[in-house]
């Protein structure tokens, strides 16, 4: 029987604890037999000794120096390539530094992959870290969570925090796409592998942890002062009202896309409306 050869990818900036954390928990992992996988790490111009720590603690990491400027989708487009010129891996595995992962992640997300004949997406969900089963990433329909314990559901997208993509369904759609700085690669990939008939499913239980960012962001909060609101959407990590124009048009049409421009720059002028329609998280 040949091996199979995972490609395991993160990019990861300045938390040093998280990484470790994650990257113990994945060398914990139970395998299937003849699996490996090897780790492709994206070290975006880490200043807290990431980087030194991860090579003295996990050397067989491949550590790909970033310059701090790739966030978080960009240092996965990163990790990603620079994998792809290493050998041809069966399976890539999307994982997120600050996601925890349980000992059978990889033989789970596996075991579906293979029941759908490896030609889909295999989504792994994850819950809060507080022991109260919250779910918190994972597939989505539409932009709504798909439920667990439901057992394996098709997904129309997903979070980017566990994510298996085999080799197949890489061949068709590449990677992910470095237009996007930060968020909504994520989102874009999932689209994207519908529109080319192919499908999203989730695992039915949680496969990790990993905590909702439950702050509203800092360019739509109306404690923040506009000037800072207006800084703060523009960045990377922010809502960049090009990557807003860009993702809707490739989805949902021009009209949508200028639609979403016009409501992401009034919610940064005017937060509190969306705060007084409880709407406050409404990205």
């Amino acid at each position: 029987m040949s091996s199979i050869h995972i490609a395991v990818l993160l990019t990861v900036y300045n938390r040093k604890k998280q990484t470790l954390r994650c990257l113990s928990d994945l060398y914990k992992q139970t395998l299937p037999d003849n699996t490996n996988f090897e780790v492709f790490l994206t070290d975006d111009g880490c200043t807290d000794g990431t980087a030194e720590t991860i090579h003295k603690e996990f050397p067989n990491v491949h550590i790909i120096q970033g310059n701090g400027t790739l966030f978080w989708n960009r240092g996965m487009w990163t990790a990603w390539n620079a994998a792809s010129k290493v050998r041809e891996f069966e399976y890539y595995l999307w994982l997120n530094d600050d996601t925890l992962t349980y000992p059978t992640m990889i033989k789970e997300l596996l075991n579906v992959s293979k029941d759908k004949d490896d030609k889909a997406i295999i989504v792994g969900p994850t819950i809060d870290t507080h022991g109260k089963g919250v779910h918190t990433y994972g597939g989505r329909k539409g932009m709504v969570l798909v439920p667990l314990n439901e057992g394996v559901q098709e997904c129309d997208t997903f979070n980017g925090n566990i994510v298996l993509i085999p080799l197949s369904v890489y061949k068709i759609l590449g990677t992910n796409d470095p237009y996007f700085h930060h968020s909504m690669g994520d989102l874009d990939y999932g689209m994207r592998s519908r529109k080319e008939g192919l499908k999203i499913y989730q695992l039915g239980s949680a496969v990790g942890e990993c905590d909702r960012h439950e702050r509203i962001m800092k360019w739509c909060d109306s404690e923040v002062s506009l000037p800072v609101r207006w800084r703060a959407l523009h960045k990377a990590t922010g809502y960049p009202p090009k990557e807003v124009f860009y993702f809707y048009q490739r989805h949902y049409g021009f009209c949508k896309a200028v639609f979403h421009v016009i409501t992401t720059y009034t919610r940064c002028f005017f937060p509190s409306l969306w705060v007084k329609m409880n709407r406050a998280n409404w990205i």
